[in-house]
């Protein structure tokens, strides 16, 4: 059997360029080398692309940018369906692949940059399409269509830097008037707690605001949810499969980004801690904010679960989790009975099953 040829991209220009490499790495170990060539192509920080003669372990600890590199770009002309190989006093070679893995988390992989760029050149890729991604990762247009949608979330509002800027008092205390004390405070484009600030008075509130937008031009406020915070995993296109929620007993009094990946203190419980009946009121949930979305291929679905009401509130969907060591996603899918190896399989599948049916 012929193998598929897949492009591997990772890193980026992003606040989440390590995370990124980490899953990347992950995902390397655990293609099967009997089904699939695979062509590391990485990212730097400035935004250069590289093709890479690297390692699993190289991508992890950063070293891929120190092997053997050979600048490239992905060709938007459909007749090359691949990467153009840039190689100084030489004429562009070309790459051809089957398809692509992009593993770029954060604002430049998951907003839907890269998708737009594949559906444009006409290669099959791994994940949620352009419109779904750029949605999901904006928090003021997700949560708009959550809302439309009737599925509950906890009180929020936004606002623009524009207005941030120019009257930043007025803009706290309509959101402490409306959420009421303490507020999250979050930039709507970012992703893993990166920029998210907790407030409990007004000049934190203020401050917050500042953090937030130093990563984005919109700032969500939410009103603090004392509950559960679970995570749940959604496979598929028009068929889904959802596991059961797992739970997130952070380390530090949110789930920070430094929780996430760098000290190591958080815990995850499989399955959560909740009655049957509530496990599956938060699948069901996963699948109905995953369809209202947009969504196919995969996505992690996060929720809080409210300490006195029981009620099941939508928090975010993370259109690329993380594939790290410690990330939820494939540790859900594995107690559900898909290992990595199987799930990176079906996700490549579904990735050529959609682009099989695609209008373009």
């Amino acid at each position: 059997m012929e193998k598929l040829r897949v492009a591997l991209l990772f890193g980026g220009v992003s606040s989440e360029h390590e995370v990124s490499c980490m899953s990347a790495s992950t995902i390397l170990e655990h293609l099967d080398p009997e089904k699939y060539t695979v062509y590391p192509i990485g990212i730097t920080r400035q935004g250069s692309w590289y093709l890479c003669g690297c390692t699993a372990e190289e991508i992890a600890d950063g070293r891929w940018e120190h092997t053997s590199l050979r600048r490239c770009i992905l060709s938007p002309d459909r007749a090359d369906h691949g990467f153009r190989i840039l190689e100084e006093g030489k004429a562009p070679s070309l790459l051809p692949v089957d398809l692509v893995f992009p593993v770029l988390h954060g604002r430049n992989g998951e907003a839907g940059r890269v998708p737009g760029l594949c559906q444009l050149a006409g290669l099959p890729f791994v994940g949620c399409d352009m419109l779904s991604s750029a949605v999901c990762m904006d928090k003021a247009v997700a949560n708009s269509l959550l809302d439309q949608a009737g599925i509950a979330r906890c009180e929020w509002t936004w606002a623009d830097r524009t207005r941030c800027e120019k009257e930043p008092l007025a803009v706290a205390r309509q959101a402490a008037a409306q959420l009421g004390w303490p507020i999250f405070v979050k930039p709507a484009n970012a992703g893993s707690s990166v920029g998210i600030s907790k407030a409990a008075d007004e000049p934190e509130l203020l401050k917050a605001i500042q953090v937030a937008l130093a990563q984005d031009d919109k700032v969500v406020f939410e009103r603090f949810v004392q509950g559960q915070e679970v995570e749940c995993a959604v496979l598929g296109n028009e068929e889904l499969m959802a596991t059961h929620p797992g739970e997130i007993l952070a380390g530090a009094e949110f789930y920070t980004y430094d929780d996430k990946y760098k000290n190591g203190v958080s815990q995850t419980l499989i399955p959560a801690r909740l009655s049957p009946e509530k496990l599956e009121e938060v699948t069901a949930q996963a699948k109905k904010a995953y369809r209202a979305l947009g969504c196919q291929g995969f996505a992690r679905c996060d929720f809080f679960v409210e300490k006195d009401t029981g009620r099941v509130l939508v928090n975010e969907i993370n259109t690329l989790p993380g594939f790290t060591a410690i990330s939820m996603y494939p540790k859900l899918m594995e107690d559900a009975g898909l290992p990595l190896p199987q799930l990176l399989d079906r996700l490549i599948c579904l990735a050529q099953e959609r682009a099989e049916r695609s209008h373009g």
